[in-house]
C-alpha cells in the first residue's frame, strides 16, 4: 500500500533551519562584497524588509488590515532621532526605546482596531497615522516639523564601529538586527500562538468554541507588529541621521503593503523578497526611465497578482507543489 503524502502547502510551520535558509541569508553577505557601491541602498532595503515583516505579522498571519502602519515606523524613527539629537546617540538602547514607544502606542491603538471589521481597521489605522503626522508637524520645536529633525549624531555601534558615508557599518548593523527580528518572528509564527493567529485569520468565529481568546491574541499580535515597525523606523533614523515628516506619510504605508503583496503575505520570507524586488526595481527603472518607471512597476504588480495568488513566493510554491506531484506519480 502506497503511503499517503502530506501536501507541501499543508505542513505545519517550523523554526528549524534548512539548507535553503542558510543560502538565503548568505545572499546579503555576498551582496556586501559584490556590490560595495550599493551598500547604502542595501541597508535601506533591509530596513524596509523589517518594516514589511512587521506588517506581515498582523496582515498575513492575524488578518488585520492596516493602512497606517507608518505611524509606528515614524514613532520609532522620531524616538531614536530625538534621543540622538539631545545627546544620547547609543544605537542599541536607542533602538530599544524606539521599539518600546511604538509598542505602547500600538497596544493603546489595538483596542480600537481589533473591534471592527476590515474596513473599520483601515479607517482607524489610517486615522491614527494622520493624527500622528499632524502632531509631529505641530511639535516643530521637538520634531523639526516640515524641515525635519537634523543633527542626529550617532555613537559607535558597540563602542567600536562608527557610521561611515560608504554605508559599511549601517549595512552590517541593519543586517544583524534584521536577522534577530527574523528569528523572533519565525519563532512566534511557529509557536502555538502563531498557529492560533492563523486559525483566527481563517475563521475567527469558530475560535472561541476552542477556548482561544481571540481578542487578546489579536492585541498581542498588533502590539508585537508595532514594536517591530518601531525598530525599522529607529534603524532608518540612526543610519541616515535625519528624520523627515514623510516617515509618517500614507505613501510609506501603501508602499510597504504593496511590497508585502508582491513578495507574499503570510510567508516568512515574503517581506524580504517583496521589499528587495520592489526597491531594486524602483532603483533600476528610475534610472532607466525617470518619467514612466511607475508604469512598469504597476504593470509588474498586476501581472504577479493575476498569475499567482500569494505573490512571488506563492507562485513559487505552486510550481514546487506541481513538480512534487509529478514526481510522486
Amino acid at each position: 500500500m502506497t503511503p499517503t503524502r502530506i501536501p507541501l502547502a499543508g505542513r505545519l510551520p517550523s523554526d528549524r533551519w534548512r539548507r535553503w535558509d542558510v543560502v538565503l541569508w548568505l545572499a546579503p553577505v555576498a551582496a556586501y562584497f559584490a556590490f560595495p557601491a550599493h551598500r547604502v541602498l542595501g541597508s535601506q532595503v533591509i530596513i524596509t524588509a523589517i518594516f514589511a515583516l512587521s506588517l506581515d505579522v498582523v496582515l498575513g498571519y492575524a488578518g488585520i488590515v492596516s493602512l497606517g502602519h507608518a505611524a509606528f515606523f515614524g514613532l520609532g524613527a522620531y524616538t531614536a532621532g530625538i534621543l540622538a539629537h539631545h545627546g544620547w546617540g547609543e544605537p542599541i538602547t536607542g533602538l530599544l526605546c524606539a521599539s518600546v514607544v511604538a509598542a505602547v502606542v500600538g497596544f493603546a491603538t489595538s483596542f480600537l482596531v481589533v473591534r471592527g471589521a476590515q474596513l473599520v481597521q483601515l479607517v482607524i489605522t489610517l486615522g491614527v497615522a494622520q493624527m500622528l503626522k499632524e502632531a509631529a508637524n505641530k511639535a516643530g520645536a521637538l520634531t523639526g516639523g516640515v524641515d525635519g529633525l537634523s543633527d542626529v549624531t550617532m555613537w559607535r555601534v558597540l563602542g567600536m564601529f562608527g557610521f561611515d558615508l560608504a554605508g559599511k557599518t549601517a549595512y552590517v548593523y541593519c543586517g544583524a538586527v534584521a536577522l534577530l527580528v527574523f528569528l523572533l518572528v519565525r519563532r512566534v509564527v511557529s509557536s502555538p500562538f502563531g498557529l492560533s493567529l492563523r486559525a483566527i485569520h481563517e475563521g475567527a468565529a469558530r475560535m472561541p468554541a476552542l477556548g482561544a481568546p481571540v481578542r487578546r491574541r489579536l492585541i498581542a499580535a498588533f502590539t508585537l507588529s508595532a514594536a517591530l515597525a518601531g525598530i525599522a523606523g529607529g534603524l532608518l533614523a540612526q543610519t541616515t541621521q535625519f528624520v523627515a515628516l514623510e516617515v509618517l506619510d500614507l505613501s510609506r504605508s501603501a508602499s510597504v503593503l504593496i511590497m508585502l503583496v508582491l513578495g507574499g503575505a503570510g510567508r516568512i520570507y515574503g517581506a524580504f523578497v517583496g521589499a528587495g524586488l520592489f526597491m531594486l526595481m524602483q532603483d533600476f527603472l528610475a534610472r532607466r526611465d525617470p518619467v514612466y518607471w511607475q508604469l512598469w512597476i504597476g504593470g509588474l504588480l498586476v501581472l504577479v497578482v493575476l498569475i499567482g495568488r500569494g505573490g512571488v513566493l506563492g507562485l513559487a510554491e505552486t510550481w514546487r507543489d506541481r513538480l512534487a506531484q509529478r514526481r510522486s506519480r
